[in-house]
């Protein structure tokens, strides 16, 4: 019985896990979506949102959801000012997606090495009141408050961005470039500016994302790597350019991690959540869900 009294803490874990994996896929996935290139710098604006909130929320003493909300939108500005002066220069000399890559690359080394110099490498926590959350016992897995407003978070940024993909005139305009930006151009859209806004929604939902770690686990420059792999598996796993997709992907992508760990060590997680990519690049390359 005892081999199993972790399973609902595995299951919480997973969950929240899932919730995180679930914000950066939906931000990677509608610019990918979008654009068709594989923006490496998407990760490191999830660093950027967890120092911004930092810098408002412990440096200067600002209340925490103004400070929350300038973190989204310094990463959302962030991202628009990046895709202003190195992505759409090289779109529009039709680099191909090799060169795409290497210079979001050059981005992520960049913003990564920008933030190490102005708040140091060392690791940060933005809770100002360090181990006095409310923690809540459910089934007999332990989750606290910080990890429930996570996955409310998750699954609103969700729904919203669901909304306004498949509801609102700017959803089909985003869906008529991902179809065909040619075509969309000819029929009147302003894909310069769509575009422009993708990557502001985009990069401020991966912001969030970093926030929402910094406040469950901490903060540092290189955070964005590996939140970005895992937010690129499960887009990939769940189907990429696909809002539902990615969220099912990161829910799998956490479950098949956590308890993947069950009875080996944690160093593991990582080269689980890339098996679970293979298997899938093999056997369902279009993921669960077509886009």
């Amino acid at each position: 019985m005892d081999s199993f009294s972790i399973v609902p803490q595995l299951i919480a874990n997973s969950i929240i896990a899932g919730a995180i994996y679930a914000v950066v896929a939906l931000g990677f996935n509608l610019i990918y979506g979008t654009v068709k290139f594989f923006d490496i710098g998407y990760g490191a604006l999830t660093a950027v949102g967890g120092y911004a909130v930092f810098f408002f929320f412990k440096k200067l003493g600002l209340a925490l959801v103004p400070s929350v909300l300038l973190g989204v939108l310094v990463g959302g500005l962030l991202g628009y000012i990046i895709y202003r002066f190195v992505y759409a220069p090289l779109r529009k000399k039709k680099a191909s997606n090799t060169i795409m890559l290497v210079a979001s690359l050059g981005v992520m080394i960049a913003v990564q090495a920008i933030v190490a110099i102005f708040f140091t490498s060392q690791f940060q926590t933005l809770s100002r009141n360090v181990g006095t959350q409310q923690i809540y016992n459910i089934g007999g897995g332990i989750i606290t408050q910080t990890q429930v407003i996570i996955l409310a978070t998750g699954l609103l940024i969700m729904a919203v961005l669901a909304f306004v993909v498949e509801k609102t005139k700017f959803g089909k305009a985003v869906q008529a470039i991902s179809d065909d930006e040619e075509v969309a151009k000819i029929v009147g859209i302003n894909t310069n500016r769509i575009i422009g806004w993708v990557f502001f929604i985009g990069s401020g939902i991966g912001a969030l994302a970093g926030i929402l770690v910094g406040f469950d686990t901490g903060i540092e420059p290189i955070m964005g790597l590996s939140l970005l792999l895992k937010g690129v598996i499960a887009a990939i796993v769940g189907g990429i350019g696909n809002i539902y997709g990615g969220v099912l992907g990161a829910f799998l992508l956490g479950f098949v991690e956590n308890f993947g760990i069950w009875k080996i060590s944690g160093e593991w997680k990582d080269a689980i959540a890339f098996e679970l990519l293979i298997v899938f690049l093999l056997f369902r390359p279009r993921g669960i869900l077509r886009k």
